[in-house]
C-alpha cells in the first residue's frame, strides 16, 4: 500500500493510465479477496435488496475495491475515474458501470463502507497501539454573511479563530484521534467555538462495546452544537 501511495504522490492520475502498476494489482487482488471473505462472514453488512429483481452485475466487494483504488490514485472526479477504469481496469473488473450508476451505488453503500473500514482497521497492528494523538483543524463552510444566514449549517457552524493561519472563519472544527502511524481511531465534528479539551474528553469517555475502528453510539450535534460533538468511529 505504501508503495502505491508513494508512486501516486509523485505522479498525476493521468500518468497512471500509461502503465499497469504491479503493486496496485497485488493490492487490488488482496483487497477484493479480503472484502469478499468479510461479506460472506457478515452478510448483514451488505445493503438490503429486494429478493425479486435484477442482481447487480458489480458485486459489493468489487464496488468497495473500486472505491479504494479511486482513493489511492487520487481521483476526486468520479467521471474521470470511470473513464480510467474502463480503459485500464478491465482485466480486474469485467463489468464497470457508468458514472451515474457507480455514484448511486457508492452513495447508497455508506453503512457497508463503514463496516469494511472498521474491519480493515482491526486488521492493522497499530489498531492496538497504546499511544493516540489528538488534534483539531478548522472546516470552513462559507465566507459571506448571506451564506452564514441561509446555509443549512446555520445554528451548528459558528465563527471561530484559527491560530495556525491567524484568521477567523465560519464553519466547523474537526477533531481526529489517530495513532502515530496515521490510523484514525475516531473523530468528531463540532462548532468552531467548542472547547477542544472538552470535546476530546467526551470522545474518550464515550461508551463503546467495540474495539477502535468499530461502531459505537453517536451523539447528536444538531440539538446541542456547542457542547456535544458528533463522534464517529473511523478507520
Amino acid at each position: 500500500r505504501e508503495s502505491v501511495q508513494d508512486q501516486g504522490a509523485q505522479t498525476s492520475p493521468r500518468s497512471w493510465t500509461k502503465r499497469m502498476n504491479p503493486d496496485l494489482d497485488a493490492l487490488a487482488t488482496r483487497m477484493y479477496v479480503t472484502i469478499d471473505d468479510a461479506l460472506k462472514a457478515h452478510p448483514h453488512w451488505a445493503p438490503e435488496r429486494s429478493k425479486v429483481g435484477i442482481t447487480p452485475k458489480l458485486c459489493d466487494a468489487e464496488l468497495v475495491t473500486l472505491a479504494v483504488i479511486q482513493a489511492l490514485l487520487g481521483y476526486t472526479s468520479e467521471a474521470r475515474f470511470i473513464r480510467y477504469a474502463r480503459t485500464r481496469l478491465r482485466p480486474w473488473f469485467p463489468y464497470i458501470p457508468k458514472r451515474c450508476g457507480y455514484s448511486k451505488r457508492l452513495h447508497r453503500s455508506g453503512q457497508l463502507l463503514t463496516h469494511i473500514n472498521a474491519f480493515l482497521a482491526r486488521q492493522c497492528p497499530s489498531c492496538n497501539d497504546n499511544l493516540w494523538l489528538v488534534d483539531s483543524t478548522p472546516v470552513e463552510c462559507g465566507r459571506s454573511r448571506e451564506t452564514a444566514k441561509r446555509s443549512d449549517l446555520a445554528g451548528w457552524a459558528q465563527y471561530g479563530y484559527c491560530a495556525n493561519h491567524s484568521r477567523y472563519f465560519w464553519g466547523l472544527r474537526l477533531h481526529p484521534i489517530p495513532t502515530p502511524s496515521g490510523l484514525p481511531i475516531t473523530y468528531a465534528l463540532t462548532g468552531a467555538q467548542t472547547d477542544e479539551r472538552e470535546t476530546c474528553l467526551q470522545m474518550l469517555h464515550q461508551p463503546t462495546s467495540t474495539p477502535p475502528g468499530g461502531s459505537s453510539s453517536q451523539t447528536s450535534a444538531t440539538a446541542q452544537p456547542t457542547s456535544k460533538p458528533t463522534s464517529t468511529p473511523a478507520a
